[in-house]
């Protein structure tokens, strides 16, 4: 097959797409730029600061900026929080006390959470479960669908003090749900409970016109390695939702009574302040990728999801790749393509968090960095591969295509056996 001549194929047909998308990244730059010149933004914020990092003005207000950006009451955005597990678990704590339940309504959590509600690992490690806190679950409908009715049911127990969100499939074989979904599942709550409603953000920041927050959201959380650092960012996360909201979980990330008045920044603001000017440029990027990912891979054979011409409500695309050898080419053609450690032939593996080995592509100038090209998938059926990121559609494409290299030449080495 001329994967070439493919990709030709799929560009002229993805035109339509392609257009909303750039008229996505326009309308979202122009939302962070209004933030910008609305909190009047200088050089001086950029400066580092150390020790406590009292009175931090560049800190301080990119946490004004991401709140307006998000449409959201109040936001927290730290160099310091060490990934998006740390962020939701920051969230989890901060809202969550002994007797509480936690209740996700979007079934299972992404597999790094496991250990943090108590679902496995050892006890007396410090999850939810060791300070009391209980866990529930809702699964989504057949089709994918949240389940409107037994998410009301269940808020009939009355200890449920967070119904959890997840945007994004993690690695599960289901859709992302829309930011309008969102909002219902929102209203659904609001009309049963006064629980808060927190939501897994990752991997979902400007895709849509609006994010969780504005449908009435009380906390939102993602990382920074992920679509709002832009590929700019080289570590952290954020949190942003109602007040109250942000303020408890600003004492959770540092201690009751301090909050968020201190943190040095330590020379890191300034990539975070572009990471978030890029960030609608770069997911626009990543997006078209995953675009031509879906219509390549269907062409070849597979079953993907999201499908080539459907609107995304997330940078993933997945790509069912029938077999653990299949699974493993795809990420290894995706590393082949990548920018750095292009060299380097990717194999599964124990990594801390995950219940299954797990196979990570990332040839990244951020070490996890997803946003800028990755593919992932732990191996077990349906062996699903979970790709992402594209920090230029050009370099995206490229990891596309050697990743269908990969994948033909070992369907081409099992035919000749």
């Amino acid at each position: 097959m001329d994967l070439k001549q493919l990709v030709k194929e799929a560009e002229a047909a993805l035109a339509p797409h392609f257009a909303r998308i750039g008229d996505l990244a326009e309308r979202g730059t122009a939302r962070v730029l209004d933030a910008f010149r609305e909190a009047r933004v200088s050089a001086s914020m950029f400066a580092p600061t150390d020790g406590y990092g009292y009175d931090d003005r560049g800190r301080d207000t990119l946490d004004e900026i991401y709140a307006r950006v998000f449409d959201a009451e109040a936001a927290f955005v730290r160099h310091s929080i060490l990934s998006g597990t740390h962020a939701l678990t920051i969230g989890l704590f901060g809202l969550l006390r002994p007797g509480d339940t936690l209740l996700s309504v979007t079934g299972k959590p992404y597999d790094t959470l496991d250990e943090v509600i108590g679902l496995s690992g050892e006890a007396g490690r410090g999850s939810l479960a060791d300070f009391g806190v209980k866990y529930k679950e809702v699964a989504l409908l057949p089709n994918g669908d949240p389940d409107y009715e037994g998410i009301a049911s269940a808020l009939a127990d009355k200890t449920v003090k967070v119904a959890f969100i997840q945007r994004s499939k993690g690695y599960l074989d289901r859709r992302t749900l829309s930011v309008e979904e969102i909002g219902r599942i929102t209203e659904t709550v609001r009309a049963h409970s006064d629980a808060f409603v927190m939501v897994d953000n990752c991997y979902g920041e400007f895709v849509e016109e609006r994010e969780p927050t504005a449908v009435g959201v009380d906390l939102m959380v993602g990382s920074l390695i992920k679509n709002p650092g832009g590929g700019m960012a080289e570590s952290g996360g954020y949190l942003a939702g109602t007040r109250k909201a942000v303020e408890l979980c600003g004492y959770r990330y540092s201690a009751p009574g301090v909050g968020l008045e201190i943190g040095a920044s330590l020379g890191q603001t300034k990539n975070m302040y572009k990471g978030l000017f890029y960030a609608p440029h770069t997911v626009a990027q990543a997006l078209k990728t995953a675009h031509l990912a879906a219509y390549l891979f269907e062409k070849l054979g597979f079953a993907t999801e999201p499908h080539w011409s459907e609107t995304r409500h997330d940078i993933i695309q997945s790509v069912k790749c029938e077999n653990a050898e299949i699974l493993i080419a795809f990420c290894r053609g995706i590393q082949y393509g990548s920018p750095v450690d292009a060299y380097v032939t990717c194999e599964p593996w124990d990594m801390p968090g995950y219940g299954d080995p797990v196979i990570m592509a990332a040839g990244t100038f951020t070490q996890g960095a997803s946003l800028e090209l990755s593919a992932d998938g732990p191996i077990r059926p349906p062996y699903i591969a979970y790709f992402q990121g594209g920090l230029t559609y050009e370099s995206g494409k490229i990891g596309v295509l050697r990743a269908a290299e990969e994948v033909l030449k070992v369907q081409n080495e099992r035919k000749s056996l």
